[in-house]
């Protein structure tokens, strides 16, 4: 009965965690780029799309669909940062245990 109380409380400390962490990634502001940092995008923890930095260069309209391969690109490298951030964070809170698959806590 005590190891059951333990892990309650181990699981309930965890929550906690959690909650602060998406209260933290949710403040988090990443930023991806593109075409050598001629595209910015920045993105919450959350994947929110916060801002947009476009180079004056690019603003031309017979390169409207470079411009746009770009904006994709930037958000995709900031997404990829916003879940590397993420997966870190996670590992800190579940000492590295890895979550069953399928398992969303957020």
């Amino acid at each position: 009965m005590k190891d059951i109380m333990g892990m309650m409380k181990q699981v309930g400390q965890m929550q906690a965690r959690m909650q602060q962490m998406q209260e933290e990634l949710a403040e988090a502001e990443i930023e991806g780029q593109s075409g050598a940092g001629l595209v910015r995008v920045t993105l919450n923890g959350k994947g929110d799309m916060k801002k947009i930095a476009i180079d004056p260069s690019l603003m031309k309209p017979s390169e409207a669909e470079i411009l746009e391969d770009l904006v994709l690109a930037a958000n995709q490298d900031a997404r990829a940062k916003v879940e590397s951030q993420m997966a870190a964070k996670m590992a800190e809170i579940t000492g590295g245990l890895p979550l069953p698959p399928g398992l969303k806590l957020f």
